[in-house]
């Protein structure tokens, strides 16, 4: 068989490619980078960028990358880090992360996926036992695709199913030789709710296992300095892996482990994707150098970021809007319609009401439910909070009206054309 002639799909979101794609899926945002962008030619209070901080477009960082790229351009370094890669630089990255996140060594890596991937693989081997959260992001999840031993999955932030599963982790552990890999997240990206840290590192006095957190999310919008969900809920010291990614709060591209200084050197040593892949480009680092020094040294962006949370995420709540369970900034809201009338309704928002914001249906979220996922960031205005709640009304009023499902219709035939 040609391994082309299984391509008879484009699969569960792909099926929808020829009237979404360039409108519902990869739309092309446009103009400079924060609250208020160009979509297809009109203004709209966008919620779909993960600059938290607003660092994306702040003036002092745009000079600095600017600067960076002058001095050294893209390619410099050449080379991966263990071979003709590595500079002052990178090392001192490294070195500050650690600092800020309460480490002894910290590993940067060239992006947030490829990392957290790779990193799962260098760590386990076979004979050890993962056990992972079951709404992990998709990078933890292909991570764990790779581990040739054994996994358990525990139902989403559930302790009670994370402590049974850990008791089949140990008695397996026992019969292999191996040891065990916990694994969730700082904040879960759709949901927006903390991963139970304060609870999962109580199972350590039960249990022997080693604890890995990907808090992309959390870590400079969470606790008293920006270090995260851990230093939020008072358990820094007791997560052992450290993760994060440059492309949430810092507004770029790369990401880092941090931990003890003898796994984290295993790692520089027997991290694959790091190993053969180039080092990070200079510029990167430069930028980074300066994002993270504006994190820690101007915490009323985090203060402003904290300030729209509350008034956007009240404001819904004060409306009937449904927000989940979240404890972050990223912002849930959730309704209960089909694919197309979630196509109408997202329309419906960006050309009636200039509100531009990610649509989730299913296979991400369940059958008969839409998700529209909203990241406030610390440069959005309260008369974007007041518009999009005031907008969101309208199209609640509309689906829960039956006003689109003619629409829907409409989107679902050109699906079954397909």
């Amino acid at each position: 068989m040609d391994i082309f002639d299984k391509i008879t799909t484009l699969g569960n979101i792909g099926r929808f490619s020829d009237v979404a794609e360039g409108y519902f899926t990869f739309p092309q945002l446009e103009g400079e980078i924060g609250n208020r962008m160009m979509f297809q030619g009109k203004e709209v209070v966008c919620w779909s960028i993960n600059s938290y901080l607003g660092l994306a477009n702040h003036p002092e960082i745009r000079e600095v990358d600017a600067q960076a790229a002058k001095d050294w351009g893209m390619a410099y370094p050449m080379g991966a880090r263990i071979m003709s890669g590595a500079t002052k630089y990178h090392d001192q990255l490294e070195n500050e992360l650690a600092k800020f996140v309460k480490r002894e060594s910290a590993m940067l890596v060239n992006f947030g996926y490829q990392g957290m991937s790779s990193g799962i693989d260098c760590l386990l081997g076979r004979h050890d036992v993962c056990v992972y959260d079951s709404e992990s992001h998709a990078c933890i999840i292909d991570g764990v695709r790779m581990h040739q031993g054994k996994r358990f999955v525990f139902e989403h932030n559930n302790v009670e199913s994370l402590d049974k599963n850990l008791g089949r982790a140990t008695k397996l552990a026992e019969q292999t030789g191996g040891g065990i890999l916990v694994i969730t997240e700082g904040v879960f990206g759709m949901r927006g709710d903390q991963g139970k840290l304060r609870e999962i590192v109580a199972l350590k006095s039960k249990y022997k296992f080693r604890l890995l957190v990907d808090d992309a999310h959390g870590f400079g919008t969470l606790g008293e300095t920006g270090a995260g969900a851990g230093e939020e809920q008072g358990v820094m010291d007791e997560i052992d892996i450290y993760f994060s990614t440059f492309a949430k709060s810092m507004a770029s591209i790369g990401a880092f482990f941090a931990g003890e200084k003898e796994v984290i050197k295993y790692m520089k040593y027997n991290m694959r994707s790091q190993m053969f892949a180039k080092s990070v480009p200079m510029p990167i680092v430069i930028g980074a150098l300066k994002r993270l020094e504006m994190l820690r040294t101007m915490p009323e962006l985090r203060m402003n970021l904290w300030r729209n949370v509350s008034a956007l995420q009240n404001g819904l709540k004060s409306a009937g809007f449904d927000i989940g369970n979240t404890n972050s900034c990223v912002t849930p809201v959730y309704m209960h319609g089909e694919v197309g009338e979630a196509m109408a309704l997202t329309y419906d928002l960006r050309e009636n009401h200039n509100i531009f914001c990610s649509i989730v249906v299913y296979p991400v979220v369940p059958k008969g439910m839409i998700l529209l996922r909203l990241i406030p960031t610390a440069v959005h205005t309260q008369k974007d909070i007041k518009e999009t709640i005031n907008a969101f009304t309208k199209i609640k009023d509309k689906l829960q009206g039956g006003e689109y499902k003619a629409a829907a219709e409409k989107y679902m035939e050109g699906i079954a054309a397909r």
